[in-house]
């Protein structure tokens, strides 16, 4: 599933295309309107877009995984509330308004649920109600309400794109990945650009899949893919109030060997991740960090991230600088603070291609560290905003301490300037 280099916006846009066909069993809609926030009127009015997949018929077939922020919004109240239903069958998102602690929000979740399964057939209580966007503004109900008759109207069996651009806040593009197995397919479409530190994301993905699985073993399956997956992923270490990984199955298809499914589902979801990561606010470098060698996979994911969270590492690969003193200084903050045990000695440091410590002291020479840099170039994408991913390369990092069989695989981003930009004029 390793994606092409892009040169425009256009040729991205048509490769995603290809794989945006919904899986049997599944229609989806979109549509659009405009707002004034009653917290900060302005002259001009916000724009909100609404999404909506909808099942042919209710499934049981459905699992989900949330943020595990202790102020989560009224969708994620709303939603562990009817991830106890026998069964579902789909989902309205807006962007814009996240409905995180307004004093109406969870009347709000539950009365757009009720206003949209009566224009589209459904019952209210097999429907979530998915949000993300500005956290502390009430939704805008009234004209919501008004656009969700259109909404169901132009429900569809066609493509899951436009969804995919509707779900979007700072996200400079859509994000869609595809895997087909044993005559069925899975497809997944993700959001995701700040406050990218799991337990996920502001991170919105839902998976469809019109091969049949269990749903009791379809929920085992999300939960530890997501763990594996989008839980070690950051940008820059906040934690949403909103997250939400939505997956259900059409049951159109018969099902696959669970082996292959979670195999599949893995996949996709580690893709999904990557996009995620590769179109953060500012986001110029994806940095994977390979952790091996410490007391136990949990430890090493933690160091990893360690790594990955550094505010000087971030800053010195956006330079394209490999100053790879701040990967041993990173790595060492994180184990002595813990009390984990490391001896330099054990400790081997790789950069792309280039072992830059080991033995105990760091292997750095003038050569290499051009070389370093001109590798470092050669993974960098520009970090404005310019609608479509150009390459997957990524700035590979390996750490081997030696103390143990713990691993973690880790993906992250630098820290541009333009990050800052969009972070602060976000309301703007």
């Amino acid at each position: 599933m390793i994606f092409p280099d892009f040169n425009d916006a256009a040729s991205y846009t048509d490769f995603l295309g290809t794989l945006a066909a919904l899986p049997h069993g599944f229609r989806a809609a979109t549509t659009r309107l405009t707002f004034t926030p009653k917290e900060r009127p302005t002259r001009e009015p916000y724009a909100m877009n609404l999404g909506a997949i909808v099942a042919d018929e209710p499934t049981e077939r459905f699992a989900a995984v949330f943020t595990r922020n202790a102020f989560p919004g009224a969708p994620v109240i709303l939603g562990r509330e009817r991830l106890c239903e026998p069964s579902l069958q789909g989902v309205l998102i807006n962007n814009k308004i996240a409905n995180v602690r307004s004093a109406t929000g969870l009347d709000d979740a539950r009365r757009l649920t009720t206003a949209f399964g009566r224009a589209a057939g459904v019952s209210e209580r097999r429907l979530l109600s998915v949000s993300t966007g500005i956290i502390g503004w009430s939704l805008p109900v009234p004209e919501m309400e008004a656009e969700l008759p259109k909404l169901a109207a132009g429900l569809n069996p066609g493509s899951a794109l436009d969804v995919a651009r509707a779900i979007m806040t700072t996200d400079s593009y859509p994000k869609i990945r595809r895997v087909e197995v044993g005559g069925g397919s899975i497809i997944g479409i993700a959001k995701g650009a700040g406050m990218i530190e799991p337990n996920m994301a502001t991170m919105l993905v839902f998976i469809l899949t019109d091969l049949t699985v269990a749903r009791d073993e379809l929920r085992q399956i999300l939960a530890r893919t997501v763990d594996a997956t989008f839980n070690a992923i950051s940008v820059d270490g906040d934690m949403s109030t909103s997250d939400t990984v939505l997956a259900m199955s059409s049951g159109r298809v018969p099902p696959v060997p669970t082996h292959e499914f979670e195999a599949a589902l893995a996949s996709l979801c580690g893709f999904l991740a990557q996009d995620v990561v590769r179109n953060g606010e500012g986001t110029s470098h994806v940095v994977a960090v390979r952790m091996t060698g410490l007391p136990s996979d949990q430890i090493a994911r933690a160091a990893a991230k360690a790594i990955v969270n550094s505010p000087l590492v971030k800053t010195a690969i956006y330079g394209n600088d490999p100053n790879v003193g701040r990967i041993l200084a990173a790595l060492g903050d994180y184990l002595g603070s813990n009390g984990i045990e490391a001896d330099p000695a054990d400790l081997v440091i790789r950069v792309g291609d280039e072992t830059v410590f080991e033995k105990g002291y760091f292997t750095i020479d003038r050569d290499k560290e051009v070389r370093l840099s001109d590798y470092l170039k050669s993974t960098s994408m520009n970090p404005r905003s310019v609608g479509f991913p150009p390459h997957q390369r990524i700035v590979d990092i390996g750490v081997s301490c030696g103390r143990g069989a713990g691993t973690a695989l880790v993906w992250g981003s630098d820290l541009s300037d333009q990050y800052v930009h969009e972070n602060a004029d976000y309301r703007s």
